[in-house]
């Protein structure tokens, strides 16, 4: 029988921008997501950071009491504790007590499923471990399972500086050979001149059902659809997909790892070699889950993680989804926008017609004249091209088609500029 954790939330308002129910909801939704039972959430309005608890003394000892009451298991705070904190929190509470950044550590660290993201979450979780050694050492020590136990905890590792470096290390040379390998995959990618979208967004907005969708469109992606569900960080995978379209014309979309307020740092530095994929695309497709009453908040957490990781000013469509979740109408500041529920056919038609006409605009109309000749190129552009007609002359084959800029440079020889005489 598995047994469930019973967790006390904490939130300390220092900035009082009247976000504090955003955030303590969110951290909600996160301990959720762990498998954690959220049995109360205490905040409190602070001016300054305490150094030894974070909050002050007499908010520690009614959460002490809250615990006691309710029989909690773990008191989980909205902000980044240092490591002498967790332990006089501890010390005091009587009571596993871990932040945001370890939850969501292990959140990552229970949904990474290949080698790249076991390694990226490993490094990441050695990351936080390293300025909390003395704290955590009580802490780790403290814990029966659960939360916080996998990775590096789950190893029992001695909390020794050096030892944590050298794993490090090591962890990281293994990460940068798959790294090696995904780069020139993308590189064959750019070398292809293959249009390149990218979908970002907030975490359980709806890209990955975005992403099943292209991928249906596309005969060759049958059954090469996506894990989807109604979770935070369902999938840790970047999922990349070739779509060919029946006009012959073809790109590549990849579906990249959720965002969510205060992402812990060292866990985008960790993600950015998969994030990377976003800084090359030629279009950004931003999923917002307009459900969420604070989704104009989750819309600026994801414009400010991108602009983190380094993304260039790309085009974007924005995609307000879920509309058939709420009764209100909803007034997007961001644009081009589509508001759609992308559970619907035809929104997702409507998201999938302004995209082709979006990254195939700078495709012309035009004439070519091949010579009986070269047979060989028109048997290959009728099986790589958009051919709209097809006729024949004295001196060739006609072929009316889409090309786009870089085909228009290669067959400008065969251009026929006022039709054939």
């Amino acid at each position: 029988m598995i047994t469930i954790l019973k967790a006390v939330l904490v939130g300390a308002d220092l900035s009082n921008d009247g976000m504090i129910n955003y955030y303590m909801k969110e951290l909600e939704n996160l301990t959720r997501a762990s498998n954690i039972e959220v049995v109360y959430t205490v905040t409190q309005s602070i001016h300054k950071i305490t150094s030894a608890f974070y909050i002050g003394s007499g908010k520690v000892e009614e959460i002490k009491q809250f615990v006691i009451n309710l029989d909690a298991d773990i008191v989980i705070f909205n902000n980044e504790l240092s490591g002498s904190q967790i332990r006089n929190l501890e010390n005091l509470i009587d009571c596993r007590v871990i932040d945001r950044t370890l939850l969501i550590l292990d959140i990552f660290a229970t949904r990474a499923k290949t080698k790249e993201a076991m390694l990226q979450v490993e490094i990441a979780q050695l990351d936080y471990m390293l300025p909390r050694l003395t704290g955590l050492r009580t802490s780790l020590n403290r814990q029966q399972g659960g939360i916080g136990s996998r990775g590096p905890g789950e190893k029992k590792l001695e909390l020794d500086r050096r030892r944590i470096l050298s794993d490090r290390t090591r962890l990281k040379q293994e990460l940068d050979e798959i790294v090696k390998s995904r780069k020139v995959q993308r590189k064959n990618r750019n070398r292809s001149n293959i249009k390149k979208i990218a979908i970002v967004g907030y975490t359980n907005a709806g890209k990955s059902t975005l992403l099943n969708a292209f991928v249906n469109i596309s005969e060759e992606n049958k059954n090469k659809e996506v894990f989807t569900h109604n979770m935070l960080f369902a999938t840790l995978e970047t999922a990349t997909r070739h779509i060919q379209l029946n006009s012959n014309k073809e790109f590549v979309v990849t579906d990249t790892v959720g965002f969510v307020s205060n992402l812990p740092h060292n866990l985008i530095e960790s993600f950015k070699s998969t994030l990377e994929e976003i800084t090359e695309a030629d279009f950004l497709i931003h999923v917002v889950d307009t459900s969420n009453k604070y989704y104009e908040k989750q819309i600026e957490v994801t414009q400010e993680t991108l602009k983190e990781i380094g993304v260039p000013e790309i085009p974007v469509l924005y995609i307000y989804n879920k509309y058939d979740l709420i009764d209100y109408e909803i007034e997007p500041k961001n644009f081009p926008y589509i508001i759609v529920s992308l559970l619907d056919t035809k929104g997702v038609s409507q998201v999938f017609n302004f995209v082709e006409k979006e990254i195939f605009k700078d495709y012309e109309k035009v004439k070519l004249l091949i010579p009986f000749t070269e047979g060989d190129l028109v048997s290959f552009l009728n099986q790589n091209a958009n051919i709209i007609n097809q006729d024949y002359s004295n001196e060739g084959t006609i072929l009316e088609l889409e090309l786009s800029q870089l085909q228009l440079a290669k067959y400008i020889n065969y251009i026929v500029k006022e039709g054939p005489k």
